[in-house]
């Protein structure tokens, strides 16, 4: 069974996956206390509106749905939807990441923490994976969520890898993909070469599942 980590209580983390009927469904939460819900209140409020504004500003057509809620979904060409311009700091230094720096690439975001468990057990498959896929053209791009910088940085120069990394703590990219689901940690999605979203994982990943699903969109010439 595959793992995802959740945050499930203030200064701990946990993970949590559950199968009924073989589709895979996200754990109850935790109950919290009051004036913790109060506070996680209001930062959604304010994420929901840096969302509508930023979403009503951009070319992004894509919209997350999981059938059946599935693990991992492909995308025809006909039903790729574009995302928005991705952007944060560099986790490993001080300049900003976008996800239009790597225009015409095949772009494999995948989201991580250093704190959670099957991100780190996944990371020698994904740079085994970049270091196979790069000379097709394909770039990969991390992004470091609910974490802290030097914990983050950490962890990238132990696990040696090989791309870069967007440092996002309040998970504030994830307004470029309109649906996601938040919980869904790790996860990895494929960008064809015009940027659309061609490939979902709910999940942790191979390296023999990124190349044998990458390759032949990297050979794309839609």
């Amino acid at each position: 069974m595959h793992r995802k980590c959740r945050r499930v209580t203030k200064g701990s983390w946990a993970e949590s996956a559950t199968r009924r009927g073989g589709a895979r469904q996200v754990g109850r939460v935790v109950p919290i206390g009051l004036g913790l819900r109060r506070v996680i209140l209001a930062v959604l409020v304010v994420v929901g509106m840096a969302g509508c504004s930023s979403i009503a500003g951009s070319d992004a057509s894509f919209q997350f749905s999981s059938p059946g809620n599935a693990d991992q979904i492909a995308y025809p060409v006909a039903k790729r939807g574009t995302i928005g311009d991705l952007t944060g700091p560099d986790l490993m230094g001080d300049g900003t990441i976008r996800l239009s720096d790597f225009a015409g690439k095949v772009v494999v975001l995948n989201f991580w923490g250093s704190w959670c468990p099957p991100c780190r057990a996944e990371a020698p498959e994904l740079n085994a994976a970049a270091s196979s896929l790069q000379s097709s053209g394909v770039q990969f791009l991390g992004v470091d969520i609910r974490d802290t910088r030097q914990a983050g940085r950490d962890f990238h120069s132990l696990s040696k890898t090989p791309y870069p990394s967007i440092f996002d703590p309040t998970m504030i990219t994830l307004l470029s993909l309109r649906g996601f689901p938040t919980a869904s940690i790790p996860s990895t999605i494929v960008l064809d070469r015009k940027h659309r979203v061609a490939h979902i994982w709910l999940r942790p990943v191979t390296r023999g599942e990124l190349v044998s699903v990458i390759t032949p969109i990297a050979a794309e010439r839609d």
